[in-house]
């Protein structure tokens, strides 16, 4: 709990935002190593605090045709490995109560998926692995179930608990990103990360303007898949970002980090205005 403690506390203080970032999913070993190789670089290079992500199953694929990952198994192991030989956290999602303990002597961040962000068997066993928890926000819910999905993981004894919006459903397929949700989802008194929040089907052209939105409210930090070949990745392609093209967006999001004051409250004064 005193490491997950330290890196929960790095995230916090991380400025202008602290980054996860990786590939959809675990393809390969070959090609992780290759993504998280390019990850932290770019990432030391701007400064920016790094916490790998990828997937070991895409256990909710719309079609069970889906490619989905190598595993549990063979994906902590490969997992494993990035973090031995880059020396960086790793974060990556868990979609059942007894992955958890597996899950949690490898990862520094157990992800919740927006689907199961209200599961309260799943939210309690990853917050028993004592490690820091990033909840997604489920495209059905208000940002106000953020708050009770949050305080079930305190009261489980894990208080590093974060919170991701990920947008949410305004009619069919069409997943929609509310900034004010940034700053609603502050009142669960915990780091807002913003999470895509990009249709399954792809809408990679908005990545940078929701991004762009986000770092100017004030995100404490931003979620972003990422992909070396897109147009080849086994699912979800058009969602992530292109890697030739992160350190250049990047570059723009952390100089606009800078000069906002989206993590500071406004104060409104109220009192007539008076020559």
């Amino acid at each position: 709990m005193e490491s997950s403690s330290l890196l929960f506390n790095q995230l916090k203080a991380a400025e202008p935002f602290f980054l996860l970032a990786g590939p959809n999913v675990i393809e390969s070993e070959d090609h992780i190593l290759y993504m998280a190789k390019h990850l932290k670089n770019i990432t030391s290079k701007l400064g920016l605090k790094f916490v790998f992500k990828s997937s070991f199953d895409k256990a909710n694929r719309t079609s069970s045709k889906s490619f989905r990952g190598p595993g549990l198994a063979e994906g902590l192991k490969i997992l494993e490995k990035v973090k031995t030989i880059y020396d960086v956290p790793i974060v990556t999602d868990v979609h059942e109560s007894i992955q958890c303990e597996a899950v949690g002597r490898v990862a520094d961040i157990i992800q919740i998926p927006a689907f199961l962000c209200r599961q309260t068997d799943l939210l309690v066993a990853a917050a028993k692995t004592g490690k820091v928890i990033n909840i997604k926000k489920g495209q059905f819910c208000a940002s106000s179930v953020m708050l009770n999905s949050a305080e079930k993981v305190r009261l489980a004894g894990n208080q590093n608990v974060m919170v991701c919006e990920r947008g949410t459903m305004f009619g069919y397929n069409d997943l929609i990103v509310d900034p004010r949700n940034f700053e609603w989802m502050r009142e669960a008194n915990c780091p807002v990360l913003e999470g895509g929040g990009v249709a399954s089907g792809g809408l990679r052209e908005l990545i940078p303007c929701i991004a762009r939105t986000a770092v100017a409210v004030g995100v404490d930090g931003i979620f972003m898949e990422v992909h070396n070949d897109p147009l080849s990745a086994p699912v979800d392609g058009p969602t992530q970002w292109p890697l030739r093209h992160l350190e250049e967006l990047l570059e723009e999001l952390v100089m606009l980090g800078r000069v906002s004051k989206g993590k500071q409250q406004f104060k409104i004064d109220l009192t007539p205005f008076c020559d």
